[in-house]
C-alpha cells in the first residue's frame, strides 16, 4: 500500500505515513492512499476504524463526481487530470475525500496532478483544518483543468480559421478528437459543479465561512469550464457538418469535370467508331487528305463542345 500522511499539530507540520499517522491527537490528519487493492481497504477498516460504507465509496472502482453528508462528516467525490494516459471514454482520473472535523482521509486509484498543489499548499502552512483542505482540493483540481478546456477551445479555432478543402481528411481527424475529449470532460464537470455547489451547503460545523466562499468559487469556474465545453461539442458538430458539406462539393466539382470530359469525348468517340468500321463506301477513305481531315474535324468539335460549356459556366 503506497501513501502518505500530514499532522498539523499547532503551527508544526509533520509528514508521516498512513500507519503513524493516527496516534496522537492533533488539529488536524490528512492521511492519502494511492492504491487499488485489498489492503489499503483493509487498513482503511482495521486501522482508520471507518465504516464499512465509507470504505466502499473510498475505494469503489467506478465513480462520478458526487457529494454525501452522513452524520457530522461529508463523503466527496472529485474528478481531475491525471499524469498516466486516460482512456478517451473516461479521461479523468477520481479522488475520494472522506472528512470528518480534525481528520480527512482521500483516495486515488490514478495519479492526480493537481494532488502536488495541495500537498505543496499544506507543506507552507496553508491548510489548517479539513475545509480548507477540501476547499483546496476543489480549487486546485478546477485550476489544473481550466488550462486544458481553453486548449481545446483553441485547437478548435484553428481548425476553423485553416478550414480548406485540401486538409478535409487531417481536419476531421482533429476535430473528432477535440470533440470526444470535450465530452468526456462535460459528462463529469457537470456533477461535479453540483457536488461542490452541495458541499458548501452543508450544514457541517467544521467547514468555515472562507471554506465555503472557496468552494463557491470553483463550483462557478468548473460551471464556466462545463458551459465551455458545451459550446465547444456545439461548435464540433457544426465544423464536422462544414467539413462534411466541403468534401460533398469538392466530389461534386470533380464528378462535374468527369461528365464534362465524358461529355466532350462522347461524340468524339461515336464519330471515329462510325469511320473505323469495316465496311465499304466509307466516304473519302481512299483519299491521302482524309486521316488528317478526320482528327481537324474531330479537334473542331471538341473545342465547340469545351467552349459551349465554358460559355454556360460549368466549370465554375
Amino acid at each position: 500500500m503506497s501513501g502518505f500522511a500530514y499532522r498539523l499539530t499547532g503551527d508544526m507540520i509533520t509528514r508521516t505515513t498512513p500507519e503513524d499517522a493516527l496516534t496522537g491527537s492533533d488539529q488536524l490528519v490528512w492521511v492519502h492512499l494511492h492504491s487499488n487493492d485489498d489492503e489499503a481497504k483493509q487498513w482503511l477498516t482495521e486501522a482508520a476504524k471507518l465504516p464499512d460504507y465509507i470504505v466502499e465509496s473510498l475505494t469503489a472502482t467506478e465513480t462520478r463526481p458526487r457529494c454525501d453528508q452522513i452524520t457530522d462528516g461529508a463523503f466527496l467525490n472529485l474528478r481531475g487530470r491525471s499524469s498516466e494516459e486516460m482512456s478517451m471514454s473516461d479521461p479523468l482520473a477520481s479522488v475520494r475525500i472522506w472528512a470528518v472535523a480534525g481528520r480527512v482521509f482521500s483516495v486515488t486509484r490514478r495519479p492526480l496532478t493537481a494532488l502536488d498543489i495541495v500537498v505543496a499548499s499544506v507543506e507552507t502552512g496553508l491548510i489548517r483544518d479539513p475545509g480548507d483542505l477540501i476547499a483546496e482540493f476543489a480549487a486546485a483540481i478546477t485550476a489544473d483543468l481550466d488550462p486544458e478546456v481553453a486548449d481545446l477551445g483553441d485547437a478548435l479555432d484553428d481548425c476553423e480559421a485553416d478550414l480548406d478543402a485540401d486538409r478535409i481528411f487531417q481536419l476531421r481527424r482533429e476535430v473528432t478528437k477535440v470533440r470526444v475529449k470535450a465530452i468526456g470532460y462535460r459528462r463529469f464537470l457537470f456533477p461535479q459543479r453540483a457536488a461542490i455547489e452541495k458541499l458548501a451547503a452543508l450544514p457541517i460545523g467544521w467547514l468555515q465561512e472562507d471554506d465555503r466562499v472557496h468552494l463557491n468559487a470553483a463550483a462557478d469556474r468548473a460551471a464556466r469550464m462545463a458551459e465551455e465545453l458545451e459550446s465547444i461539442r456545439e461548435r464540433s458538430a457544426l465544423m464536422h457538418e462544414a467539413l462534411t458539406d466541403l468534401r460533398a462539393e469538392q466530389i461534386d466539382q470533380r464528378s462535374l469535370i468527369i461528365s464534362v470530359v465524358a461529355m466532350i469525348f462522347l461524340p468524339l468517340t461515336f464519330l471515329t467508331g462510325l469511320l473505323g468500321m469495316n465496311v465499304k463506301g466509307i466516304p473519302y477513305a481512299e483519299q491521302p487528305w482524309a486521316f488528317d481531315g478526320v482528327v481537324w474535324v474531330c479537334v473542331v468539335i471538341g473545342f465547340a463542345i469545351s467552349l459551349y460549356f465554358i460559355r454556360r459556366r460549368w466549370f465554375r
